[in-house]
């Protein structure tokens, strides 16, 4: 599937972008709740017309997020997916590999979850742990991952070639706002599951995972299915900046809109409630 030229989003393009940092100047400032509020409202629209366009099209997209702990992907994943259809918008996110499946060759238990005609599949973590936390954590041998990392390329040019679109997306974030947000995790009891053990193992091998992630991006950074990496220490920036990117890359038209007019309810015929011993919800607020 083609490339979308940036024609309309380009047009659209927020004024937040981060001009300040490329000319040497420093981050931009934080946004406004409301601009950034705004911004999103507008992305919200852009994905709902990309949606309609899926189903109508029947084409096939799948995204990839991968990323340091904290970047930010299960709040992106969340944005993405908050004002679309679930049964068109599919999220992906994989437990631990049974025994069964330890057994199985290493691509397989992906390939189910690969899209459909009129999908868009999310995958939350995928294929790719075993180039990271697999490797870094000693839960694959060397010679396990370097052979992913040869196959990979090849996995992804016949998945490109069957029609997905694919998409990869690493997510990036500074040891310092990683450790700002651990330490966030802990103190806050709506967070604290986001705190594994993993987490905290993984937390002392900043560098371990950073040889992990330049090995693969050395090594599958292809011309068919490139890696996009977004900055999110800034997770508003980075949340508008990704999706505005997601948008550009999907070849979509909105589809013409039509008038709706509601129809008229039937008439009540004689109908009255029973007036059944049912049980309501206590009503505090």
């Amino acid at each position: 599937m083609a490339k979308k030229k940036n024609r309309q989003h380009d047009r659209q393009a927020p004024a937040t972008s981060s001009a300040a940092s490329q000319d040497g100047a420093g981050p931009p400032p934080k946004m406004k709740r409301k601009a950034y509020e705004g911004e999103m409202r507008r992305l919200h629209g852009e994905l709902v017309a990309m949606q309609e366009w899926v189903k109508a099209s029947g084409a096939k997209i799948c995204i990839v997020f991968e990323g340091r702990d904290t970047a930010g992907k299960g709040g992106t994943i969340k944005r993405i997916t908050e004002r679309v259809s679930p049964r068109v918008f599919r999220v992906v996110a994989l437990a631990a590999p049974t025994e069964r499946e330890k057994s199985q060759m290493y691509i397989q238990r992906y390939l189910p979850h690969l899209p459909a005609a009129g999908e868009v599949v999310i995958f939350d973590r995928s294929w790719y742990n075993r180039a990271g936390v697999e490797r870094v954590m000693g839960f694959c041998t060397p010679e396990e991952t370097e052979r992913f990392l040869e196959l990979a390329p090849s996995f992804e040019k016949a998945t490109v070639d069957s029609g997905i679109l694919l998409l990869k997306y690493w997510l990036e974030v500074s040891a310092t706002e990683q450790t700002r947000r651990l330490e966030r995790r802990i103190e806050d009891p709506r967070k604290v599951w986001k705190l594994s053990d993993m987490d905290l193992k993984s937390y002392g091998r900043w560098y371990d995972y950073s040889r992990a992630r330049d090995a693969m991006f050395a090594a599958t950074d292809t011309a068919w299915a490139p890696w996009y990496i977004a900055h999110t220490d800034d997770k508003q920036r980075g949340r508008l900046n990704l999706i505005t990117h997601l948008l550009t890359q999907v070849a979509y038209k909105p589809l013409a809109h039509h008038d709706v007019t509601l129809p008229k309810r039937q008439r009540a015929r004689g109908y009255v409630e029973p007036g059944l011993p049912l049980r309501h919800i206590p009503t505090p607020f």
